[in-house]
């Protein structure tokens, strides 16, 4: 959760009570949804927003600021450790997902993952998007080419 987390986003997509989206893309200005300016993943997470409540943390897709060109959308990066993670992509969408659901995960040499002890960066059309003529369509028709490309790039700062 200290973590500091950057988007190039200025709306993310709103759900209903099944984390569907309902076709509204809503300002992140001003709620805890914005990552515009560099800040700690948990500084904001209130669940007294209801797009929080709802996914308990973030678990939400981020309209992408790149009109599907290929460029940096995100980037989380250690205050401890100075480790930087970008992300690159031409896809419309990133979900961004805080192990929200996580009880007791076992990992690699004994490790055990809870309840936001890690974070999901999935960069896609936005979910649903077949039902919602406003979003960016996934559809690839027979005979069309479909290529994207999607880059994490690892350093330290």
């Amino acid at each position: 959760m200290e973590h500091q987390l950057w988007f190039y986003s200025d709306y993310f997509t709103a759900s209903d009570e099944t984390l569907i989206p309902t076709g509204e893309l809503v300002e992140v200005k001003g709620t805890p949804m914005d990552f515009t300016i560099r800040k700690p993943v948990g500084k904001d997470m209130n669940p007294d927003y209801d797009a929080i409540r709802l996914g308990k943390g973030y678990d939400h897709n981020w309209a992408l600021n790149n009109r599907l060109t290929y460029c940096k959308v995100a980037e989380m990066m250690s205050s401890k450790t100075g480790i930087l993670m970008e992300v690159y992509t031409d896809l419309p969408g990133m979900q961004f997902y805080t192990g929200n659901f996580l009880t007791s995960e076992q990992g690699k040499n004994g490790a055990e993952y809870r309840k936001r002890s890690g974070a999901c960066f999935e960069t896609q059309y936005f979910p649903d998007s077949v039902n919602h003529t406003v979003f960016e369509s996934p559809v690839c028709k027979a005979g069309s080419l479909y290529r994207t490309t999607t880059t994490y790039k690892f350093s330290v700062e």
